[in-house]
């Protein structure tokens, strides 16, 4: 039987295990995210994209991560009272990890192979890569760290 995120646990912010079967049937947007990045204003879109179809089942999940340029140094409760001051943030977020080397947190590791990057790379290239999943589990589309949430829309409809 073939993989999916619901094999998966991660920590949320606040340190508490969460499998990830819990989000099963649910259309999923998993982001690696950083709060001093050129792309933290993407966390307004995110939100507004939770917002409009979370009731529709669709959820977005972000996962703080430190590997590029040092753009995530604070500590999970201090990341979490920065999105949700500066951006609103409702949608679930998960304790920092890494998403590339030899401590890549599993999950990640099985998106990256998953979904394969540009000319075929695995490595998430920067903050803010996203990974849309289907009903079922399944990644069925990477999407660039520079593609606005708003330009997932179709995507994301055409999986709810």
């Amino acid at each position: 039987m073939s993989k999916t995120i619901y094999d998966f646990t991660a920590k949320n912010i606040k340190g508490e295990d969460v499998a990830l079967k819990d989000y099963q049937g649910k259309v999923l947007l998993i982001v690696n995210t950083a709060s001093k990045c050129g792309y933290t204003p993407q966390f307004d879109g995110l939100e507004k994209l939770y917002e409009k179809y979370k009731d529709r089942g669709f959820a977005v999940l972000g996962f703080p991560c430190n590997q590029f340029a040092d753009q995530e140094p604070a500590g999970e409760e201090k990341i979490l009272e920065f999105c949700q001051l500066n951006y609103g943030v409702s949608f679930p977020m998960f304790a920092k990890i890494d998403v590339n080397g030899t401590k890549a947190h599993p999950l990640y590791e099985f998106l990256k192979n998953s979904q394969k990057g540009f000319l075929g790379t695995e490595a998430i290239k920067w903050n803010f890569t996203k990974f849309l999943i289907d009903r079922n589990g399944k990644p069925v589309k990477r999407i660039a760290t520079v593609t606005k949430p708003e330009e997932i829309i179709p995507d994301i409809e055409k999986l709810l």
